[in-house]
């Protein structure tokens, strides 16, 4: 997922690297049928970006996942969360 936001970031002239974009994920694991499974999965962003580019960085990580691959084979699955930290720089 995190290369599929940065795909968006750069489509938008945010630049992702080096340690502009990072990702801490969790997974809640559960056993709703006695069976054990990730049931859900919070990713929590930290960017940096340029000053001036708050607004572009928020609409890329509103509508990233419509084209992630893995987001969008999860979807209907696992309940994905997605928060996020902009620093401008």
């Amino acid at each position: 997922m995190v290369g599929t936001l940065s795909g968006a970031l750069e489509a938008r002239q945010i630049p992702t690297s080096p340690d502009k974009v990072s990702a801490k994920v969790q997974g809640t694991i559960e056993a709703p049928e006695g069976v054990l499974k990730i049931t859900k999965i919070d990713c929590h962003y930290k960017l940096k970006v340029p000053e001036g580019k708050r607004d572009a960085a928020e609409r890329a990580l509103g509508v990233f996942d419509r084209g992630c691959p893995v987001a969008q084979t999860l979807k209907g699955c696992i309940q994905l969360n997605h928060t996020w930290e902009i620093e401008e720089i």
